[in-house]
């Protein structure tokens, strides 16, 4: 079960699995496929102490990191943290008291959340901090999240032998990455969970394939068992880049009411919304995802302002929901793909690999026998 990407990433299996959890990265590595853990969302101090984590239990085995570093942003061009006051100032009075209209209408308490109080830091940091703290693990692959990486994030790539990685949604950004110097592609599909575009995976892959080979593509988006892995090899990817179906493992971040209802969830029961971030994100429908579809619902901010206020409250739901609120219960929701509805019940992280992979091995037998 070799391609180019096993080679170049030291992995025997070219699956790939984004988790905001570490358990799952680690998993999944020590399963033979290649863990990526999500840390936007940390302050450098947050991640440092993941990242040491890891290291502690994936016995040697490979990982990467994937973080947002936008191409013009201009924290990085200064070098300086943003100041978490200013942007909450910014935010509209009207989108504060909308997100309190949405709890309020579900009967849900909403004393202690306070739209635009999202206490990550009193600074989000410059993307510089967590490239330092990424750059001092041993980590083998780093991924840009969100548009074309900066130089300085290629060039710390190349000085320290790490892959750069970058998603994207259409052929001509792919096109973008290739003549900036990204060394691996990530090719996602509309199916996928969070920030997506609007060209299914199955369209996607091979154009982009064709687009910029010899750079290595991962297909991303709606892929949960080994037969769509086998699939997008054979629409010339080098390997799955994958997230939904470990949201359903004990070991996954998942609110466990959230979990639940990805369990019940059929593969239409999701949305694009830019109600939890500002940009289009796929996620579990709920009247969360209705209220900011509606004709009188505000405009959502850009991020991160979307999200400065969204963040606190769906928090606030996820506990309400655990403790057996109803009204919680029924906003509960969480970035998951097309691909939830074969997410039918709850498996370990390594079980899922190893399912993959017996998935993946019978269905290359099954079309080799058509050849016979």
């Amino acid at each position: 079960m070799k391609t180019p990407i096993c080679d170049l990433l030291g992995i025997d299996l070219p699956l790939l699995a984004f988790s905001h959890c570490r358990d799952v990265v680690v998993e999944v590595s020590l399963a033979g496929g290649f863990g990526v853990l999500g840390g936007s969302m940390f302050t450098p101090e947050q991640l440092e102490t993941e990242l040491a984590w890891i290291d502690e239990h994936i016995q040697g085995r490979p990982y990467g990191v994937d973080i947002i570093v936008p191409e013009r942003a201009a924290a990085l061009q200064a070098g300086v943290a943003v100041d978490m006051g200013a942007l909450q100032a910014a935010i509209p009075a009207g989108h504060r008291t909308y997100v309190q209209e949405i709890l309020r209408s579900h009967g849900v308490d909403t004393d202690g959340v306070q739209p635009g109080a999202l206490a990550i830091a009193e600074n989000i940091p410059s993307p510089d901090e967590l490239l330092d703290v990424a750059f001092s693990h041993p980590i083998k692959l780093i991924a840009n999240a969100l548009g074309v990486p900066p130089a300085v994030m290629l060039e710390r790539g190349r000085a320290a032998g790490v892959p750069v990685a970058a998603l994207v949604g259409a052929k001509e950004h792919a096109i973008k990455q290739a003549a900036a110097g990204v060394d691996i592609i990530i090719a996602q599909g509309t199916e996928a969970g969070g920030h997506c575009g609007e060209v299914t995976t199955m369209v996607l892959v091979p154009e982009v394939v064709a687009a910029v080979s010899p750079i290595p593509v991962l297909a991303a988006g709606g892929i949960v068992t080994g037969r769509q892995m086998a699939a997008a090899i054979a629409l010339g990817a080098a390997g799955a880049w994958t997230g939904s179906v470990w949201l359903t493992t004990p070991e996954a971040e998942t609110a466990p009411h959230t979990r639940q209802k990805f369990l019940a969830a059929t593969s239409r029961d999701t949305v694009r919304s830019k109600g939890r971030t500002g940009k289009p994100s796929r996620q579990l429908k709920s009247p969360w995802t209705d209220a900011w579809a509606r004709p009188d619902s505000p405009e959502p901010l850009p991020m991160p302002l979307q999200t400065l206020i969204s963040e606190p409250a769906l928090r606030h739901v996820d506990k309400l929901a655990e403790a057996g609120d109803p009204g919680a219960q029924d906003l509960a929701t969480y970035w998951v793909g097309q691909g939830v509805g074969l997410m039918n019940e709850v498996k370990s992280t390594r079980d899922v690999v190893y399912e993959m992979a017996s998935d993946y091995a019978d269905a290359v037998e099954r079309v080799a026998r058509t050849l016979e």
